[in-house]
């Protein structure tokens, strides 16, 4: 079968409004120079379009007209590469979406530990932020929520104490193993976030081992974040105020 007809059939089968590029197509890389000619054609042809360099998706006809693949559609491509993750989003655009500021970012930023990823494509726009870890699939989720610990005095229309509750009520859910997830990450974060995720964890109810946080914690080093006992009881033990 000719490569123009496997493409062809590959992309039959996408649904509309879904963003592809050449790995989703399962083309080979020495074949990307004959597939592009392909994929131009197509263009051109009006059954697809383009919405960035090797990134193309079917346009959807509506009785509004033709609509853009929304907004996490067209993100996905930059957070993944060879199939794998290597970036997630992070900043205020996800503390807006885990419900700690009701403020939408003009910006969102793109975290990466290999990979400096900026946007900037009509209404995307991203500035790229280095990662405290490596990216996967499994760990993303565990470094926004450190993410958001780390910014928990920047974060826009939301108190230090009411980001405590929020986030507390997320790391409640974790199950134990998760839980030995978070910790390891958060020793590769500043001082101020694993002193507030070993208080977080530490007035968790279920018995939670913090020793490796408390460790790696100067016992001089005072972390000032305008917090009371009332919004976290256990705040003295990690000497944070």
């Amino acid at each position: 079968m000719k490569l123009a007809t496997q493409i062809r059939n590959r992309i039959k089968i996408l649904p509309e409004g879904k963003t592809f590029g050449y790995d989703d197509l399962r083309i080979a890389k020495e074949k990307y120079s004959t597939a592009a000619k392909v994929l131009e054609r197509l263009q051109a042809d009006g059954l697809i379009k383009k919405i960035s360099k090797g990134v193309f998706y079917k346009p959807e006809q509506t009785v509004f007209g033709e609509l853009k693949p929304d907004y996490s559609e067209q993100l996905r491509h930059y957070l993944f590469e060879n199939g794998k993750r290597i970036a997630y989003e992070t900043g205020f655009s996800l503390y807006n979406r885990m419900g700690l500021t009701t403020q939408m970012a003009f910006h969102i930023k793109i975290a990466s530990r290999s990979k400096r990823i900026s946007i900037n494509r009509g209404a995307l726009k991203a500035n790229a932020v280095k990662s405290y870890a490596e990216v996967t699939d499994s760990n993303y989720e565990f470094l926004g929520l450190l993410d958001a610990i780390k910014d928990i005095k920047r974060i826009p229309d939301c108190t230090v104490s009411k980001a405590v509750k929020i986030i507390s009520s997320k790391i409640n859910n974790l199950n134990e193993k998760q839980i030995a997830e978070l910790v390891k990450y958060a020793l590769l974060y500043p001082p101020r976030v694993r002193a507030l995720t070993g208080a977080i964890l530490e007035n968790k109810k279920a018995i939670v081992n913090t020793k490796k946080l408390k460790e790696s914690i100067n016992p001089l080093t005072k972390i000032k974040l305008g917090l009371k006992e009332v919004d976290l009881p256990t705040i003295k033990n990690w000497n944070i105020e």
